[in-house]
């Protein structure tokens, strides 16, 4: 029997001190298990289930009524676990794997993140009907008042969490913690297809600066804000972006662009003790902040007010400890400390483990269905250096399955071209983190790991003059290399690998030695760069005025990074199946893959100029790859990438100018009907 907990003295005379600790999750991408299922490689040094093991210390060191577990959002999607197990068809009819671990381990709230919307928001209220736990959002709408405070919200725009707490000296006292909830505008831009006409978004820090006040007038004691927004280097106010002439369009696309990165706008909002901060896939505190004005590494503080980003796909778990001091009335932050806990060292919590062992197993089971051969490897390793057979296969089913559905229109007679990026390029997921698929049996996991995103295909009109608009952008990855110099970065680390689209059936060059014209926001900084050389379509340079078809993802096609949105004027087709979905249909009615991989693009030789570049180190298993490139192997990082030596004076980009048909840089052949796995619950096969 416990002993009861002595009530607070009343009045307002005897000073009262509490302590809470805040424990956070952000951007877990579907990463619960420590385990690789696109490798099927167990024991991986992250996930929630390393979290909870932490969480659990956490609790035991402060006391479980002292601690509040919140997550920022980015939880749905990332994994097969997360993507495909609940996807219809495939066979799962239990709760969503990822809700059955954080009702395990007992959330007390979370907010939405970007990609909570990718799968559409019938599925989205479906799924999230299945949480134990309050979710709230503050900024995505759908019926706008004159003010945020008059909004009909999608989920309620904040929540007061009762706590009762001891002092010091074991008294109780009643603490009520306020929550609010903020995700990127550009949501509505990235899965326009799902929100148009149905959501609109506000600006994240307009919405905190009218929300604020109200949750502390109803009676919050401290007020936490769960910002899906990383900590923007450049200044707090938005960059004004084109407006776009399209009446149907919501008018958070319309209106002139909203901080995506505002986590240090939002810290300065009045009445904030506390922001827990995601979606840039960085960590805080750290040495990812450590020159950013604002961010206090040292004190684990953004504009002065604790803050945490836990890394992402459970790499870290943050934990801000506040102490709140009662002198009359109120309670105030008297004293605070943000750290970080890495999951990495740590033990993966076995009882989280059983909970899921079902889902987990179905998911194994699922994805280790073949759906056709390859006769090559396929791998994303050089995908920033040369064209490379893992972008080459998607773009191939996106221009064949454009071309199909463009046969009986109008604009059947156009060149279709397509456009993709790689999507696995180390970067922030580390030098673990390409396609690395070996020659003989495709697998359902293959698929999933080159295309990890749930984008339908759409067509676009577009002109020369749009093509090189796009490709500059594109080219924006690449540092301006001194011509002659050796030991120069390749690439601009800012830049995310899967912004560099690489369009097919188009030949062209990349001038390393011009600035980038486009900055990654996709500002235009220096108007009279000119990176893109010799573009040509079928042997023939490419006029401005010259039209096209190209098949792109919805993201992209919608204005998605440093990308103009076409869809207004160039729209011509959209697609209902996911691109992933449609690369596994596509596969498996071929049967066999042969890769023969040719240069659509290359870099303008620069004589007696060396770059470096960092990779995986799975790259040398494929040694005739890096000599190819007459490459010389540096050793690796510090973090584990391999690093190389290239020569940019080699002159060896032969452009494939020959055939502007689809097939110009993939040649599949079809030596057996290979049979539809794509829903392999229908194919007759038995599950575990």
């Amino acid at each position: 029997m416990t002993d009861p907990i002595p009530s607070a003295p009343t009045g307002e005379d005897r000073p009262a001190t509490v302590n809470l600790r805040v424990l956070a999750t952000s951007d877990m991408h579907g990463h619960v298990l420590p385990f690789d299922y696109f490798t099927h490689q167990p024991d991986r040094p992250h996930g929630l289930a390393r979290g909870a093991t932490l969480v659990r210390q956490a609790r035991d060191e402060a006391g479980e009524d002292h601690c509040l577990l919140l997550d920022n959002g980015d939880f749905l999607q990332g994994t097969p676990l997360s993507d495909l197990t609940p996807h219809p068809g495939h066979g799962w009819r239990g709760q969503h794997p990822v809700m059955r671990a954080m009702n395990t381990l007992g959330y007390d709230a979370a907010t939405l993140g970007n990609h909570e919307f990718n799968f559409g928001l019938d599925w989205l209220r479906r799924t999230l009907h299945e949480a134990a736990f309050p979710l709230i959002c503050t900024n995505v709408v759908t019926r706008s008042g004159d003010s945020p405070l008059e909004d009909d919200t999608f989920l309620p725009p904040f929540v007061i969490l009762t706590r009762e707490l001891r002092d010091t000296a074991g008294c109780a006292h009643t603490l009520r913690i306020g929550l609010i909830g903020l995700t990127p505008p550009q949501i509505m831009t990235w899965d326009h297809a799902h929100l148009a006409k149905r959501l609109t978004v506000r600006d994240m820090v307009d919405c905190a600066r009218a929300w604020v006040p109200e949750i502390r007038r109803q009676g919050a004691d401290l007020v936490i804000a769960l910002a899906h927004s990383g900590i923007e280097t450049g200044p707090d106010r938005p960059m004004p972006g084109p407006s776009l002439p399209d009446p149907s369009l919501p008018r958070s696309i319309s209106e002139p662009a909203m901080l995506e990165n505002a986590a240090r706008a939002i810290a300065r909002v009045p009445g904030i003790d506390a922001i827990i901060g995601g979606h840039s896939h960085r960590s805080f505190p750290g040495p990812d902040h450590g020159t950013t004005p604002g961010a206090d590494s040292a004190r684990g503080t953004l504009c002065d007010i604790p803050c945490v980003i836990p890394g992402f796909a459970g790499s870290h778990l943050g934990q801000i400890d506040v102490e709140l001091t009662r002198r009359g009335e109120g309670w105030q932050v008297t004293g605070h400390r943000a750290t970080l806990r890495p999951t990495d060292a740590t033990a993966p919590c076995p009882h989280l483990a059983r909970r899921l062992a079902r889902a987990h197993a179905h998911t194994v089971w699922l994805t280790d269905q073949v759906v056709a051969r390859t006769t090559h490897p396929i791998h994303s390793y050089l995908s920033l250096v040369q064209d490379d057979p893992a972008t080459q296969l998607v773009n191939h089913v996106q221009r064949s399955a454009l071309q199909e559905a463009l046969a009986q229109t109008p604009h059947a007679g156009l060149p279709v071209l397509a456009a993709s990026a790689p999507f696995k390029t180390g970067g922030r997921g580390g030098p673990g983190h390409y396609t690395d698929i070996p020659a003989g049996p495709l697998r359902l996991r293959n698929v999933a790991d080159l295309y990890g995103f749930p984008n339908t295909l759409c067509g676009l009109l577009v002109t020369g003059a749009d093509l090189r608009d796009w490709l500059e952008r594109s080219a924006i990855c690449f540092n301006r290399i001194t011509p002659g110099r050796t030991g120069q970065a390749l690439l601009d680390p800012e830049v995310p690998g899967h912004s560099f689209d690489v369009i097919a059936g188009l030949s062209y060059r990349i001038d390393l030695a011009q600035p980038a014209r486009f900055d990654g926001a996709g500002t235009e900084i220096a108007a009279n760069a000119r990176r893109i050389r010799d573009l040509c379509h079928a042997g023939r340079p490419v006029a401005d005025t010259d039209r096209f078809v190209i098949a792109t993802n919805s993201y992209r096609a919608w204005g998605g990074g440093p990308f103009r949105g076409l869809m207004a004027r160039g729209m011509i087709y959209r697609g209902r199946l996911s691109i992933r979905d449609m690369i596994s249909e596509h596969v498996t009615r071929l049967g066999t893959i042969a890769l023969q991989p040719r240069s659509g693009w290359g870099f303008v030789p620069l004589p007696d100029t060396h770059v470096e570049i960092e990779t995986g180190p799975g790259l040398r298993a494929y040694p005739q790859d890096i000599a190819a490139l007459g490459a010389a192997d540096l050793g690796d990082t510090e973090a584990g990438f391999l690093r190389l030596s290239v020569p940019l004076g080699r002159g060896k980009w032969i452009p494939a100018l020959a055939n502007p048909e689809y097939g110009a840089y993939i040649d599949i052949r079809e030596v057996g009907a290979g049979r539809h796995l794509a829903n392999p619950v229908r194919s007759g096969r038995k599950q575990p």
